[in-house]
């Protein structure tokens, strides 16, 4: 499997290009304000876009949309919508072939009811629902409890190897893994729920404390 990060500008957007490279196959994933440098570097190594996927309908993921499709012929799917081809609906537990590769659908409500997470092998593209070293933006009610409980039922529960590329550079690093951020990240050592949501409405004291960015 070969995976490309792609810093596509706007807010530090990360968008990905995943391959499988027996077949030349390929999944684009959160292709914004610069789709056509992904699809140029696809073509120029002679991958082939089958799926386009994005993680959840916020502008900064969903901007390049339009010109993905016009330019791989491929419809952008996010979560609710169904393939044309497939008939296969992205939902919780959806499956995509990509040549060898299984690209599996895992719905992680918070950051928006529609966040999804997509993973291939051992990589988890998590968009806004998990960065390195933080989580994603929400209120601090109904969406911060989905959230949490995302994190902790579902992401959690992967493998500590499960690489995990977030949709922004928002963190330390580019990439991490389930293992580190469960031991690192400040908002997953929370004991509970309630210190959870504490963090959150004290975050910009917490970053300003431990000088992070």
């Amino acid at each position: 499997m070969f995976v490309k990060q792609f810093e596509m500008g706007g807010e530090r957007n990360f968008g990905y290009l995943i391959a499988d490279q027996r077949t030349r196959k390929a999944v684009v994933v959160d292709p914004s304000f610069e789709p056509e440098r992904v699809v140029a570097f696809a073509r120029e190594k002679g991958y082939k876009i089958i799926y386009v996927l994005v993680t959840h309908d916020h502008p900064d993921h969903t901007n390049g949309n339009a010109a993905i499709e016009r330019l791989t012929g491929v419809r952008p799917l996010l979560y609710g919508d169904t393939d044309r081809q497939t008939s296969v609906r992205v939902e919780d537990g959806a499956s995509f072939h990509v040549g060898d590769l299984t690209v599996r659908i895992i719905h992680t409500p918070g950051h928006t009811k529609d966040s999804i997470c997509i993973q291939v092998g051992d990589a988890l593209f998590t968009g806004d629902t998990l960065f390195v070293g933080k989580v994603g933006g929400t209120g601090c009610d109904s969406e911060a409890r989905a959230e949490y409980d995302s994190l902790h039922e579902k992401i959690l529960a992967l493998p500590d190897r499960t690489r995990v590329f977030p949709g922004h550079n928002y963190g330390t690093a580019l990439e991490s893994t389930i293992g580190v951020e469960r031991e690192t990240n400040p908002f997953l050592v929370q004991p509970d729920f309630a210190a959870f949501v504490a963090l959150k409405r004290n975050w910009l004291a917490y970053k300003e404390e431990h000088g992070i960015v």
